[in-house]
């Protein structure tokens, strides 16, 4: 195969109520809100599209890895530790419901929140060296 896959650019995200979670997302996550209508809403968040999609009932993006723990399927980076702290205390500030503060056995540290809905997402203290390069961030 001579192309390759570069990067993610659309990540779709089940929810009941598309103005109430878009409205959370733009107020907890500072998430651009770009489009919305009654079965959808798209948002600029962490240099993506993230897509609100209504559902019929009770849905998340989470599932049940083979301890029997719900699991998250995005995971956020951030640029370092000190980041990741003030993020997680951001987070708390603005009730928005998250996990301590783990270290899970490789670089960095990483904790959960949800959202609205009940979808799992994970953040991480290390941001890629590839979008760093990229970026010049230091």
């Amino acid at each position: 195969m001579r192309e390759k896959l570069y990067r993610v650019g659309t990540t779709y995200i089940p929810v009941a109520d598309v103005e109430k979670s878009s409205d959370w997302y733009v107020t907890k996550l500072d998430a651009e809100l770009s489009y919305k209508d009654q079965d959808k809403a798209i948002l600029n968040l962490a240099e993506q599209s993230i897509f609100l999609v209504k559902t019929n009932g009770k849905q998340t993006s989470n599932f049940i890895d083979f301890n029997g723990r719900e699991h998250f399927s995005l995971t956020f980076e951030v640029n370092g530790l000190q980041a990741l702290e003030n993020m997680h205390r951001d987070f708390m500030q603005k009730n928005i419901k998250v996990g301590d503060i783990e270290n899970r056995g490789h670089s960095g540290r990483n904790f959960v929140f949800y959202d609205l809905e009940g979808n799992l997402f994970d953040v991480w203290s290390e941001l890629s060296p590839t979008f760093k390069e990229k970026y010049h961030i230091l």
